[in-house]
């Protein structure tokens, strides 16, 4: 089976955790890692995170030219850097790779470009691109549907130094049409990593469904199963969401 090229945009934390995922699956090959700042210590992704080959030529933002991607062509092309990334790899669109973005703070321009790319290339975007959140959304609006009389109130924790308020909290908060200001209840303690808690509250009884990040990995898992399912899709704005309940779909049992 021909293995996929996977281009990385930005090599942080979330970014190396991310492209140690892909550099573990035989099914996919990295080609290279953007990242802002220049290289200090090592030319590849690889050998920076510990491995003894020279695979994911990192390379500075500042060497993207026009035509990069025509020189450096990928597959696909897996965003977790910063709401203006969008802006530097636009191109990308028009050399057919497609595009898998897990940035949770973008501003409306950017959120706007983004789409506006779908039009051109397959484009998957979701805020937190755990399997295990976006089963969360999933089960979440199901649950709506069938106790729409519920009081639902949303938790979101994390780190001490998280100041703005979770971007899949919002995203929970607009799947069940729930008003963010009275609905999410934010929690900065510790070094939690994510922690996401969705109440429904019934007339004695309560329904709680939750789900926490134990490390940012999972945002590779997650990439790594987005990218099998956008490989090969026509243009258009897809999301984890999507995948999942038409899996829901196919998978739900029948009494």
């Amino acid at each position: 089976m021909k293995k996929i090229k996977v281009g990385i945009w930005g090599f942080g934390k979330t970014g190396k955790l991310i492209a140690d995922e892909f550099l573990k699956d035989s099914r996919f090959v990295l080609s290279w890692v953007v990242r802002k700042n220049k290289i200090k210590h090592s030319k590849f992704a690889s050998s920076d995170l510990g491995y003894e080959t020279n695979i994911g030529k990192i390379i500075p933002i500042s060497d993207v030219s026009d035509n990069f991607f025509l020189k450096n062509p990928v597959d696909i092309l897996v965003d977790f850097s910063h709401n203006y990334g969008v802006h530097s790899y636009k191109n990308a669109a028009k050399s057919g790779i497609a595009i898998i973005s897990g940035v949770s703070n973008y501003q409306p321009e950017e959120l706007s470009l983004l789409k506006s790319l779908s039009e051109i290339t397959p484009v998957l975007y979701s805020p937190n691109i755990t399997l295990g959140v976006t089963f969360l959304m999933v089960a979440s609006h199901v649950l709506k549907k069938i106790i729409p009389n519920a009081d639902i109130e949303i938790i979101e924790e994390h780190f001490k130094g998280k100041t703005e308020v979770s971007g899949t909290a919002k995203k929970i908060a607009q799947t069940l049409e729930l008003d963010e200001s009275q609905h999410i209840n934010s929690i900065r303690v510790g070094g939690i990593v994510g922690r996401h808690e969705v109440i429904f509250g019934m007339p004695n009884q309560t329904i709680r469904l939750s789900h926490s990040s134990i490390s940012r990995a999972a945002f590779g898992q997650g990439a790594i199963f987005a990218a099998k399912h956008l490989i090969g899709k026509m243009p258009g704005l897809y999301s984890m969401e999507s995948i999942i309940a038409d899996m829901v779909r196919k998978h739900c049992p029948t009494y």
